[in-house]
């Protein structure tokens, strides 16, 4: 069983700052850090530390060998990410000491992703295998119709949000993981508990997993609703808590759990992750996530 995982990697300039930087402002931030990340790249570390086997498919620039090693040592299988002249990924993010963040993305090899090269990789999914998909390559709409011919299990997460092409896409989609404000958006409900009607109602082959931030996540279908609350701890950064609850949920629901149980411990690696600083250096191992877990009962 894999998670072929088709998505961006970045380069993450991550930069303490008192305050967002405000028009005409030149402000001097109080530490600096460079690390991995991009929501592709994220997910991945995130499943490969949740003890999936994951294969990442995406593109960084041929000169960019440390981020290769990088993923190859957080247990990722690299063998498809494609090496090209195209400057890689990156993205420049503010941090203020209330944990919030303002992003700036550069796509560059993140859109560079072939017709003939996505096809290859999905010739070998198979019904046991998941495809996982967010919204920063390109051929995104295509690759979701792809990936759901091959009989594979299809996960998306539309970020950043484009609602029309996500309306698009949902009929390929097994399981679309989004924020309320996103989820409202798509149903063009004013509530979440309208969206969580309107979606099932509309789209009944479709399961959603609804993030709700310090509220938890809520899983809902056609056939089944329920909730998870999260776990209350003191956040330095919020970067890449979204991914970590992606990568470690399909993990585990690769493993066989049922929906509540993932997003357990999903939300439990995802709250270790928010303390500590960076996006992929930040995200647990699975033993970290257990002994968590073992102290919360």
């Amino acid at each position: 069983m894999t998670v072929f995982n088709i998505g961006s990697i970045n380069i993450d300039h991550l930069y303490e700052v008192d305050h967002f930087v405000r028009p005409g402002e030149t402000m001097s931030s109080t530490s600096y850090q460079q690390v991995l990340g991009g929501k592709g790249a994220n997910q991945s570390v995130a499943l490969a530390k949740a003890q999936a086997n994951v294969k990442h498919v995406g593109a960084i620039h041929q000169g960019d060998q440390h981020i290769l090693q990088q993923l190859k040592d957080f247990g990722v299988n690299t063998d498809e990410i494609a090496q090209v002249q195209e400057a890689s990924g990156h993205a420049i993010i503010q941090l203020t000491p209330a944990a919030e963040n303002c992003i700036i993305l550069y796509a560059g090899a993140n859109h560079t992703l072939t017709e003939s090269g996505v096809r290859k990789v999905l010739e070998g999914a198979t019904d046991d295998d998941w495809v996982l998909l967010q919204n920063e390559t390109n051929l995104v709409a295509e690759t979701l119709e792809w990936a759901k011919a091959s009989g594979a299990k299809v996960a998306f997460n539309p970020a950043p949000m484009d609602a029309d092409l996500t309306r698009k896409v949902l009929p390929f989609i097994d399981l679309l993981i989004v924020n309320e404000v996103e989820a409202m958006d798509l149903a063009k409900a004013d509530t979440i508990e309208d969206a969580a009607r309107i979606l099932p109602e509309q789209y009944p082959d479709l399961a959603v997993m609804m993030t709700l931030g310090k509220d938890g996540v809520r899983y809902f279908s056609k056939a089944e609703d329920l909730q998870v609350p999260a776990f209350n701890v003191e956040a330095k950064d919020t970067t890449a808590a979204g991914d970590t609850f992606i990568g470690f949920c399909l993990a585990e629901l690769q493993r066989g759990s049922n929906y509540e149980t993932a997003m357990r411990t999903a939300c439990a690696a995802s709250a270790i992750a928010v303390t500590r600083m960076g996006a992929a250096p930040s995200i647990p191992t699975l033993e970290e996530v257990t002994d968590f877990l073992a102290k919360q009962n």
